[in-house]
């Protein structure tokens, strides 16, 4: 338990550390955002009452507190250049972010993992070398090109077998969920295939260093298979790296699905990150990228905590550390 809350304790304090690396290097960037608001034309008066209107005239340190405290609140403040509220907009973009994201790690787990036990469980070189092959080339395709190739084979109205959409995402979002289902289908394989390559190269690496192991032998003495003991004792040998890997995956593919979304004209966080950095919207790019942040965090936070369910060694050494 007390282990418990001293994650979140430092769950807690990383989030309020990354907070104000967010909010300083923001203000680093060159640029005034009442100036690029008012227009080239504006007059200095017009320019300084907007940075009166907006807060920006106050200290630093007031208007990072005024931020922060609506943070804790919910309430990421509005826009300073369409007048709408933050917190609306990011809820509206995650419906399309965080969905993609999970369907395309699904995917990405229903080939990678059995892909990568059966090139470990192969036996003649050819395969070991196809299924080698495979996770590299997997792995080497850009996202734009995959998701152009993708579009050309399934996209309705242009592709060989039109069956899936290519572009934009439903109007009333998720009271539909099929059809928000097959909007994200092809953006979401599109990842799915690239992070699939990934995992299947580490499964099948790690899966190959277990199968010369005394487990797998103690697995064959009491009656096993090869495949048997390595289905069954080598993946739970293996799990806690592998969740480790996963977690770093699924961190990474928030930056990944920004192009995937532009591809597919998908309104994500991604896009929208983008575009509010092109119009120079401090604050709404500062609550974006806190968000961003919180995710980041909140998997490692997850991922520890998984390690601490699977993996009976690490109770056993912290039981030993508490007493």
């Amino acid at each position: 338990m007390l282990a418990v809350i001293r994650r979140l304790l430092l769950f807690v304090a990383a989030l309020f550390g990354m907070s104000l690396l967010v909010f300083a290097a923001l203000r680093i960037l060159p640029g005034d955002v009442a100036s690029v608001m008012a227009g080239v034309n504006a007059t200095p008066q017009r320019v300084e009452a907007l940075r009166e209107q907006l807060g920006l005239n106050r200290s630093i340190a007031e208007q990072y507190g005024s931020w922060l405290g609506g943070v804790l609140r919910g309430d990421f403040g509005t826009s300073l250049l369409t007048g709408r509220s933050i917190s609306a907009q990011i809820g509206v973009r995650s419906q399309v972010t965080f969905p993609l994201i999970a369907l395309g790690m699904l995917i990405a787990l229903l080939i990678g993992i059995p892909a990568g036990c059966a090139g470990a469980l192969a036996t003649s070189r050819p395969a070991r070398q196809s299924f080698r092959a495979i996770s590299i080339i997997g792995g080497s395709i850009p996202a734009l090109w995959g998701g152009l190739l993708l579009i050309l084979l399934f996209g309705r109205g242009v592709g060989l077998i039109g069956i899936l959409p290519s572009q934009g995402f439903p109007q009333q979002g998720w009271q539909n969920p099929l059809q928000a289902v097959m909007s994200l289908l092809l953006p979401a394989m599109t990842v799915g295939i690239i992070v699939a390559a990934g995992i299947m190269r580490y499964t099948r690496s790690a899966l190959n260093e277990v199968m010369g192991s005394s487990f797998i032998d103690m697995g064959m003495a009491c009656g096993m298979t090869r495949r048997q003991a390595t289905l069954r004792i080598g993946l739970r040998i293996i799990a806690p790296q592998l969740v480790s890997v996963i977690g770093l995956t699924l961190a990474e593919m928030i930056t990944g699905v920004v192009v995937v979304e532009n591809l597919f004209a998908l309104q994500g966080l991604g896009s929208m990150l983008i575009t509010d950095v092109g119009n120079r919207d401090l604050l709404t790019v500062q609550s974006e990228l806190f968000l961003l942040s919180a995710f980041f965090l909140t998997i490692g936070l997850v991922v520890d905590m998984v390690h601490q369910l699977i993996d009976p060694r690490l109770r056993a050494v912290k039981g030993g550390i508490q007493q």
